[in-house]
């Protein structure tokens, strides 16, 4: 069973409960922060160009820019190199309009995340540097630093889960956030270069859906956290939503499917000429959350966290392609429904 005092699902109203995700919610993003080099220009091999252009990049900080391109109040919860790659990125948060006083800067020889890869949709290469990465070793006491009452939702990204210290500090937010009555949501976000074994990752990603009100994974992750297959995957993330929590299940092409107590429902995707293959599950937690403060039912959350993942799949960057409300309209006014 599920412990602790549950965060306020998005679908219920203010009149039925005290507190939920409004559009005047303040976010609080756990995780990967990085710097992005892409070859230069789009469709450049990495090995041949002479050019790069930087961007935000980790998935926690593409999120977050996300959700600041919407016009939310977002926080940063992470740690970050004091050096040139480490003030980047901080900088860069805070020009997408993200607040940074839970960013920590660390002095100790850690390194913040650099992604060396392409705009180009085949054979991308995407070699990422994570040896001693900063981000990792967040620990509990920089949690204990954060009043979560401030927070009306905190959202975990997996990759956080990967290690100690980082690991038991990020279970350590999800709960203060959960006893504060904050609305937690995870992405799964299982890269398996991170992990030990896919076993450990099972059992921490079980232990960490118990405290979320919201997951979000694809067909993939959910496999590893069922330690199955494919269809052992999509009976458990059918399990969960008959408990108190709501749970996403992308499978890539084919769309997604929401299980919940109230509903289940499919939905397609926006189909678009992509340049590029990251960024979409960003983009789709992003605008999901956006949508969702906004007032939006969760299917039409749905609908616009995937028209977000086909623009950002179909632009440079990721944190750079995240789109503005009017972006988003201008792209839901000019393509029909989503697609199964």
């Amino acid at each position: 069973m599920r412990t602790g005092k549950p965060g306020v699902l998005p679908s219920e109203k203010a009149s039925d409960m005290p507190a939920g995700l409004t559009s005047r919610s303040r976010f609080l993003v756990l995780g990967r922060a990085g710097m992005d080099l892409y070859a230069h220009p789009p469709g450049a091999t990495a090995e041949t160009a002479s050019h790069f252009a930087t961007a935000l990049g980790g998935s926690s900080g593409n999120i977050a820019a996300g959700l600041a391109r919407q016009g939310l109040a977002v926080s940063m919860l992470t740690c970050v190199s004091d050096d040139s790659v480490g003030r980047f990125v901080r900088r860069e948060l805070e020009a997408y309009g993200v607040d940074t006083s839970h960013v920590k800067l660390l002095v100790d020889g850690s390194r913040t995340s650099l992604a060396i890869t392409e705009t180009r949709i085949e054979d991308t290469q995407n070699t990422l540097y994570r040896n001693n990465a900063s981000d990792l070793l967040m620990d509990e006491a920089q949690v204990a630093e954060v009043d979560f009452e401030d927070f009306d939702a905190l959202v975990v990204t997996g990759t956080a889960l990967a290690a100690h210290p980082s690991r038991q500090a990020t279970l350590r937010a999800m709960e203060h956030a959960r006893a504060a009555g904050g609305y937690v949501v995870l992405d799964l976000d299982y890269r398996p270069y991170s992990w030990p074994s896919s076993l450990e990752a099972a059992e921490t990603y079980r232990a960490a859906i118990e405290a979320a009100d919201l997951v979000v994974g694809n067909d993939d992750e959910f496999a590893v956290v069922a330690d199955g297959t494919h269809e052992a995957g999509r009976v458990l993330a059918e399990q969960l939503g008959r408990e108190d929590m709501t749970i996403v299940y992308k499978m890539g092409e084919k769309g997604s499917v929401v299980f919940s107590e109230t509903e289940t429902f499919e939905t397609g995707i926006f189909p678009v000429t992509a340049i590029k293959p990251m960024g979409a599950g960003d983009a789709f937690m992003a605008l999901l959350l956006a949508s969702l403060a906004a007032g939006h039912s969760m299917r039409e959350a749905v609908r616009r966290g995937s028209a977000a993942a086909a623009m950002v799949v179909s632009t440079f960057g990721c944190a750079p392609a995240m789109p503005t409300p009017s972006d988003l309209e201008t792209f839901l006014n000019a393509h029909s429904a989503p697609q199964s």
